[in-house]
């Protein structure tokens, strides 16, 4: 790939400056190897990351005004590859399901199930709560087998599933509950016993948000579950235990399930992982590690692990990233390093600009409310100023 205008003037200005890429990483918060890839013009920067260079090099505007302008909503969805039209309009011929319709609206569920990595629930919600209904449509005016019957439940109950996780990402905590509490009551009833323990994690999830304790939803979660369940199910479920454990202050049983998750991803074997774990890895482990032994303020620990990680983190996930930057400053903070955490937390306000979740906002409150005792640094100040002349989503 031949280098951009971008790429070109960003190795100018860094030489100009006499700065090498290891200090350019340090300073912009970003790998050697990704920023080499953008000198070199192997990758195009996103907007977020052209901002930060800039910011880096103290090009003042001039770099940032090089990249593109970035991937729209409507970039995301186009490259998702979905067609106009919703499930239910498969039925061309009458009510009769063909045997293969379950499996192209699972094809086109896990399509939609990947924008989620770039949009938050605000953006998501209509669009899966729109795919959810569709495919109830089918269930209840269709006519087919039962096992094309039992496959059109298992899609169902997984939109069901993305549907609630959206609402939950946009703060709408009764929808987001109602849905999961559908998935759950009909992976039960087709006997998918890993898909009902994911349904009963996502509740455990949200009784954490809304500030309860959700050991014993998560254990039932694991117990329902694990029996059957594929090994990377199990990591997210030892994974999310662990996660439940350290914000309750249990640090030996975190340890324990992030050892456990960690192994299970090491497991082979020759049964098909389902869709709706494709995002777990080596990686997710490594930044529930992170973020667990942050919030058990362990910064020690949580640090290396998350500085490591989110060095080389797309700034395109910008939700997910600005979250994980926002307990990588609550661990700054604990480490007494009261200006290295408000730097990493603006890098959050900034990535999560825009962003259609409320959970970034929430996370920053939580990060200035700790900041009482460092109100009168300046860094504190300017924290506070980015963060309310920001919009939000």
């Amino acid at each position: 790939m031949p280098e951009t205008g971008f790429a070109a003037r960003m190795r100018e200005l860094r030489t100009e400056r006499g700065m090498s890429l290891r200090k350019l990483a340090a300073t912009a918060f970003y790998g050697k190897s990704y920023l080499h890839e953008l000198e070199t013009g192997m990758k195009e920067p996103t907007p977020q990351a052209a901002e930060r260079i800039d910011e880096a090099l103290g090009a003042g505007g001039a770099l940032a005004a090089l990249a593109g302008t970035g991937m729209r909503r409507r970039e995301v969805i186009a490259r998702a590859g979905l067609a106009v039209a919703l499930p239910h309009a498969i039925l061309h011929h009458g009510r009769r399901v063909g045997a293969d319709t379950p499996q192209q609206i699972a094809d086109r569920t896990a399509r939609l199930r990947r924008i989620d990595d770039y949009l938050g629930g605000a953006d998501t919600v209509a669009m899966y709560s729109t795919e959810l209904e569709s495919t109830l449509r089918i269930v209840q005016d269709g006519s087919y087998t039962e096992s094309t019957g039992r496959e059109l439940l298992r899609v169902f109950a997984e939109q069901a599933q993305m549907a609630g996780w959206a609402a939950f990402d946009a703060g709408r905590h009764d929808d987001a509950e109602r849905w999961y509490r559908s998935s759950l009551a009909v992976a039960r009833d087709i006997g998918d016993l890993p898909l009902a323990g994911n349904a009963m994690v996502f509740l455990a999830y949200q009784e954490l948000a809304l500030g309860r304790r959700a050991t014993e939803t998560m254990t039932a979660a694991y117990d329902t579950a694990a029996e059957s369940a594929t090994p990377v199910v199990r990591a997210l479920l030892h994974l999310r235990r662990a996660w439940v454990h350290a914000v309750n202050g249990h640090a030996d049983d975190t340890e324990r399930h992030l050892d456990l998750g960690a192994t299970c991803l090491t497991e082979r074997h020759g049964r098909p992982e389902p869709d709706w774990v494709y995002w777990v890895d080596h990686r997710e482990a490594e930044i529930m590690a992170g973020r667990c032994w942050a919030v058990l303020r362990r910064p020690m620990r949580a640090i290396p692990i998350l500085e490591a990680v989110l060095g080389r983190y797309e700034d395109t996930h910008a939700r997910d990233k600005a979250l994980y930057l926002s307990w990588l400053a609550d661990a700054y903070l604990d480490a007494n390093e009261v200006e290295q955490g408000c730097a990493t937390a603006g890098r959050a306000v900034r990535l999560s600009t825009g962003v259609g979740s409320t959970r970034p906002g929430q996370r920053i409150e939580a990060f200035l409310g700790r900041l009482g005792p460092y109100a009168l640094l300046p860094c504190a100040t300017e924290l506070q100023g980015l963060f309310s002349g920001q919009p939000r989503g």
